[in-house]
């Protein structure tokens, strides 16, 4: 998968440590894949909100090719999905690419 710069990638092995038991921080979980031109556009504005927010927003990816248990289990039917998870649940989803301040202010919604 095209790697977001100072973003971590997750897979189906390690999203429950990664994601669901992240307590600290917000975490924004992009599920996208190589194919996909939007999650190549969207990989700049998750690099820059990792490094940005990174103290209360844990910025994460998943590729759905390599890992579709977890996929699937969100529901994830396109790419890129955007989800938002707050202590452990999902909050928010999203699908398609959004300009930095656009995504942050909809992360910020379900605060």
């Amino acid at each position: 998968m095209f790697k977001a710069a100072g973003v971590d990638e997750v897979t189906d092995a390690n999203f429950a440590d990664e994601v669901l038991k992240e307590k600290e921080r917000t975490v924004l979980v992009e599920f996208g894949a190589d194919w996909c031109g939007p999650c190549r556009q969207l990989a700049p504005v998750l690099s820059a909100i990792a490094e940005e927010e990174g103290e209360r927003i844990k910025v994460v990816q998943l590729d759905v090719d390599h890992n579709p248990g977890t996929a699937a289990a969100y529901g994830v039917l396109a790419a890129p999905t955007l989800i938002v998870f707050r202590d452990g649940e999902p909050v928010k989803s999203m699908v398609g690419i959004r300009p930095k301040r656009k995504l942050l202010e909809e992360i910020a919604d379900v605060r």
